[in-house]
């Protein structure tokens, strides 16, 4: 066989000390698949007391000593974090070192500079462990569909956030309680900001419509809410139209004028029940691929853990090393489509509104005239209850999500409408 692959690894949390086991337990046959034997040549942590189980001669609080050992070829990332995290990966690449990397806020901010660099130093840089965890979803968008064209691509890619809502829909409890129940269970951080308020998502989002659709996309073009404000009695309304909410990546191709563009938001949507996605329970991932002669694809399975992001690592690291014993690189960064980013604004949406309002003539009338003053047709209305309960259900079909908005608005401020008691965005077929 070559000469051993050396790798250093950056992080031993959760993710970084499940490869090192898979490293060490499967050697044989790594070094089978790849054609030459994977060492580790150091781990590089802050506390080294703190990781017991690992041989304590690999392990280093000197990161930069590791990253500059000249005899140093893969570069493994698991700690997460924009900065030092960038300058150390920078350096890595620009030294000719492959980099693998599962830290989806950095490739969502400075991943077009991390593949230049990667260039520059004939390199590769990958990352299938940054979106939905074990789910193989980014090669299959950089490679295997690389000779069709990508239409959309839509997914759950948070397990905290797809535990919660299905829990509030299995269960009927508040987003509070069921938020309590994925804390308890090690779902969600004590912290859960990242994941309930979407930025984690939109992360993913903007990695997922650079690859789609060959244009630079960060996280800040990603339009994103979270899934806080979603109630009880949003989910019940769901249930009621056969729907289910979920909190959804989407990534489209769209037209703005004859010219093409990209549209990419995060957001809880009611689906549809028949969708593939609504079935998609507990704390799965599950990314829906539309594809021009394809057609549709989906790619489901376990999107976070130890195990299932340690074996997406496995993956690029098997995939790199092969690169360095062919001495080839990898796949190229493709950014010549050049799209830009449709504001969310003026991308199409439909909306279900629940209105808290007085049960007396004329109120439907008025709704419906602030719907259709914004151009908003109306697809279905349906009363509940009766006197100072009355609430009015709106179903919209289609139209610019400033329109539904600016309505939204308008409602609010109306003498006939007491409350805007719910906003939620609708995806799938017309209810």
């Amino acid at each position: 066989m070559s000469t051993p692959i050396r790798i250093a690894l950056l992080g031993c949390g959760t993710v970084g000390s499940e490869v090192v086991r898979l490293v060490q337990d499967q050697s044989a046959d790594l070094a089978a698949r790849v054609g030459a034997p994977l060492e580790i040549a150091g781990v590089a942590v802050r506390r080294p007391e703190r990781h017991p189980d690992v041989d304590p001669a690999l392990l280093t609080t000197d990161v930069d000593a590791l990253i500059d050992d000249p005899t140093v070829d893969v570069v493994i990332e698991v700690i997460g974090g924009i900065e030092p995290v960038k300058g150390w990966l920078l350096r890595a690449l620009r030294s000719g070192k492959s980099v693998v990397s599962a830290n989806k806020a950095l490739l969502a901010e400075a991943g077009d500079e991390l593949h230049a660099a990667a260039a520059s130093g004939g390199a590769d840089l990958y990352y299938e462990a940054a979106v939905a965890g074990a789910i193989p979803i980014l090669r299959p968008l950089s490679e295997s569909l690389t000779g069709d064209r990508i239409q959309r691509v839509m997914g759950i890619v948070n397990g905290t956030t797809n535990f919660i809502l299905s829990r509030m829909d299995e269960t009927g409890s508040s987003f509070a309680e069921a938020l309590a129940e994925a804390t308890d269970l090690g779902y969600a951080e004590a912290d859960p900001t990242a994941d309930v308020d979407g930025f984690d998502a939109a992360s993913k989002a903007a990695i997922l419509a650079g690859l789609a659709f060959h244009s630079p996309v960060v996280a800040d073009d990603v339009y994103r809410e979270g899934i806080s404000q979603v109630t009880a009695g949003d989910v019940a309304s769901a249930r009621e139209m056969n729907c289910t909410i979920k909190l959804l990546a989407i990534c489209e191709r769209v037209s703005d004028d004859g010219a093409e563009a990209i549209a990419v938001r995060v957001h809880p949507v009611m689906l549809p029940r028949a969708h593939p996605l609504a079935g998609v329970g507990d704390a799965f991932n599950a990314v829906f691929v539309e594809a021009e002669a394809a057609g549709p694809l989906m790619f489901y399975g376990k999107g976070a853990g130890g195990a299932p992001t340690a074996s997406a690592v496995l993956g690029d690291l098997v995939a790199v090393a092969r690169n360095r014993v062919a001495h080839a690189a990898g796949t190229v960064l493709e950014r010549y489509a050049g799209l830009p980013i449709r504001p969310m604004g003026l991308t199409p949406t439909r909306y279900h509104v629940s209105l808290d309002v007085a049960d007396r003539a004329g109120v439907l009338a008025a709704v419906a005239t602030e719907f259709a003053a914004n151009d908003v047709s109306i697809s279905t209305v349906r009363q509940e209850g009766r006197g100072e309960d009355a609430q009015l259900v709106i179903v919209t079909h289609m139209a610019p999500d400033e329109a539904l908005a600016a309505t939204v608005e308008k409602l609010r401020a109306s003498d006939m409408v007491r409350d805007v008691v719910s906003v939620m965005r609708v995806e799938g077929k017309e209810l």
